[in-house]
């Protein structure tokens, strides 16, 4: 075994020092309910006839006698969306594969699966952070009938893992294993996709070919190819141990893709507690899963929102990370990948030149993840997902991945990686803390200087874009896009506008509480900024023309305003968020209490003091919408 790295090593202690009594909490939770099984066991004639009504004889049969374990399918499968249409043969294989196991599974429940390709710059992106805690609740729901020894969960997209993770982790004496879509085939360049966009921006070409650029890019059913917080989600449950190995980037619909499906529903009946291997996904998730997924997060330069997803599901677990831990781990966890929008490839030509396997041997070789640790895969740890999954008679078997990568333009070694340091970057200073991603950013734009211009939606954003008052040197501010103030949407839809003005040669940045999720491209944006300006945060302090300073180097992210004066300047108020309409009032106890991005933007496990501090805000936001 490799030794670790030193500072991964140190932050990791640290980790487990700080979550001490919350996890030592956690798994004394997760002990009593291993010991008290499913209540099926227990359950009045009548409450067990309800719970295996509908199912055939067979299966009929084998839940009465309550001998055989049964596996509870969670899904987010809808035929609207491309990464999630796919789900819709699963639970079929699923039960198929359960029966040959000596066992049964029932669909348990159903959760949303938004997507923010769709509602980009919509209403409804203001429903997407928080669509993350609706799902674990779903997810809580569909095992709450409390008759299920193990789960298989079943989703892709970027609320939807987290959601599904946070949720089984309440049921962590389960064992869980996630089973994913896949990404479609290969569509049109990423390189001439963005052209199109940044053309249709300014206004060279109409509509129609702007519909058909983006037809031709998303084109099948399958996750889409570009490296954003959906294919995040899925390098993520790789290197934390929740896949069987290799299975992130196989394409839907395909013999493999159904052989690895199988395979899981086999595999989490082998996990379950009248097994030989039991393991509970509260004992896979554990302070190592976390700083590994960190790392993998880093290496891949993966999506900006895990700053807030992976905090949420560490807490889940009874754990206790913080943007700290990301800024240092980034120091020595070189950046290992060039994936749209970081480079020209996505994920299948990732997948093609070597993929996890390569990356997490590249990782592990380098000391740089936690190779003892418990996987859903069983022994072997985290050196089995340096495998990759091939057709074998009767199903699945695993391979040694390929020693070297076939394209280093797109993955490369530890030893040549494309910077020495990880792909995202914390800022902090006068306008709070914030998340840089740099993976992306050409070395030119990692230190900008330039004026400031406020605005308070990205719909101000684009109005002073397309009246031309913003060719310029801009850093533009974007306030009142927290989760308190409209559930943090992303404003992926201003980067065609900020990359013109970036081509035009001018200083570009944005600073925002708002997100920029795992599509932020090539101009720096610090968002998530925290606190945000809804909580007193110091980004609305800024006026324009105020000079603001953000340095990726250093972490420096400044406004150049005398201290004295910067003291004395007041935050507006908040008059000019909208609360109704697109279902925006029925997510209003999330905004009420939802915590600090850094916090995880989570609206579970509250301390008593933020209670009481979201009673005063909310108070607060009531008196000053009455008097607008």
């Amino acid at each position: 075994m490799t030794k670790l790295d030193a500072t991964l090593e140190t932050v990791t202690q640290r980790i487990v020092e700080r979550s001490r009594d919350t996890r030592s909490d956690y798994l004394r939770r997760l002990t009593e309910s291993a010991e008290a099984g499913p209540v099926r066991n227990s359950l009045s004639c009548t409450n067990l006839a309800h719970a295996f009504a509908s199912a055939p004889e067979g299966d009929k049969e084998a839940l009465k006698g309550l001998q055989r374990p049964n596996i509870g399918i969670v899904s987010a499968y809808n035929d609207m969306l491309s990464a999630h249409q796919p789900l819709g043969r699963f639970p079929d294989l699923i039960k198929q594969a359960a029966r040959e196991a000596g066992a049964t599974a029932q669909f348990a429940g159903g959760t949303p699966a938004m997507c923010d390709g769709v509602t980009q710059g919509q209403p409804g992106m203001e429903l997407s952070l928080f669509s993350r805690d609706n799902i674990a609740m779903a997810t809580a729901v569909a095992l709450s009938h409390n008759t299920f020894d193990g789960a298989l969960c079943l989703g892709v997209c970027d609320k939807i893992v987290p959601g599904l993770l946070i949720g089984a982790l309440h049921f962590g004496h389960l064992p869980v294993i996630f089973a994913p879509g896949g990404p479609m085939p290969s569509g049109i360049s990423n390189a001439e996709k963005a052209r199109t966009r940044q053309l249709f921006a300014e206004g060279k070409v109409g509509r129609d070919a702007l519909l058909e650029s983006e037809a031709q890019s998303y084109h099948s059913p399958g996750t889409c190819t570009f490296y954003g917080t959906a294919n995040s989600n899925q390098m993520l449950m790789e290197v934390m141990g929740l896949h069987l190995p290799g299975g992130a980037f196989v394409n839907p619909n395909t013999p493999l893709r159904d052989a690895l499906t199988i395979h899981a529903g086999q595999r989490v009946v082998e996990l379950g507690a009248q097994g030989n291997e039991y393991t509970p996904v509260g004992h896979v998730v554990d302070e190592r899963a976390i700083v590994n997924g960190i790392v993998g997060l880093l290496a891949t330069g993966g999506s900006t929102n895990h700053t807030m997803h992976l905090v949420a599901i560490a807490r889940a677990a009874g754990i206790d990370i913080n943007w700290d831990d990301f800024s240092e781990l980034s120091r020595v966890v070189p950046l290992l990948t060039k994936l749209y929008p970081n480079g020209k490839a996505d994920v299948n030509h990732f997948h093609a030149a070597g993929g996890m396997g390569y990356l997490v041997r590249e990782l592990l070789e380098a000391g740089l993840l936690h190779e003892d640790v418990t996987t859903v895969a069983g022994e072997g740890g985290m050196r089995r997902y340096a495998e990759e999954p091939f057709l074998a008679e009767g199903g699945v078997e695993w391979q040694p991945a390929p020693a070297e990568s076939s394209d280093h333009q797109v993955v490369r070694p530890v030893a040549e990686p494309f910077t020495r340091e990880g792909g995202l970057v914390v800022l902090d200073g006068n306008l709070g803390r914030g998340i840089l991603k740099t993976s992306a950013l050409a070395e030119e734009h990692l230190v900008v200087e330039a004026p400031a211009r406020v605005f308070n939606d990205e719909a101000e954003v684009q109005a002073a874009f397309c009246a031309g008052d913003l060719n310029r040197d801009i850093v533009a501010v974007v306030r009142f896009q927290g989760p308190r103030a409209n559930g943090m949407p992303e404003l992926h839809s201003l980067t065609p506008e900020l990359g013109a003005l970036q081509g035009k040669g001018y200083q570009v940045a944005l600073v925002t509480d708002g997100r920029m999720s795992g599509a932020s491209g090539k101009v720096p944006a610090a968002i998530h900024m925290t606190p945000e300006c809804l909580g007193g945060g110091p980004i609305g302090k800024v006026r324009d023309g105020d000079r603001i300073r953000l340095d990726a180097h250093t972490g420096e992210l400044e406004a150049l305003v005398d201290p004295a004066e910067w003291e004395q300047r007041t935050i507006p108020t908040f008059d000019s968020v909208r609360q109704h309409g697109m279902g925006r009032e029925l997510f209003a106890v999330f905004r009420a209490n939802v915590t600090t991005a850094e916090e995880g933007a989570r609206t579970f496990d509250l301390s008593p003091d933020h209670i009481a501090s979201s009673a005063s805000l909310t108070r607060k936001a009531a008196t000053q919408e009455t008097l607008s």
